[in-house]
């Protein structure tokens, strides 16, 4: 009597669930079409560690380049 009272919870618990993720629809309103105007076109990638700034491992204008044995400073 007790297994068939949990497995009756059990199966009113994902019934109760699954009615609730029902009405879960994804939003197609948003997206590229809901947009104003056109995104200009410009790149936002910015040279990372290259500047005239000192780093950890080079000077200014140089970055740290590392091979299979060794490690050096090369021009950006």
């Amino acid at each position: 009597m007790r297994r068939k009272v949990i497995m009756l919870a059990g199966a009113a618990a994902l019934m109760a669930g699954g009615a609730l993720m029902w009405g879960a629809d994804a939003q197609i309103e948003r997206g590229p079409a809901a947009l104003a105007a056109p995104a200009e076109n410009f790149t936002p990638v910015e040279r990372a560690a290259c500047g005239p700034h000192w780093g950890r491992f080079c000077g200014p204008w140089h970055h740290r380049v590392c091979g299979r044995y060794h490690c050096w400073c090369a021009p950006c």
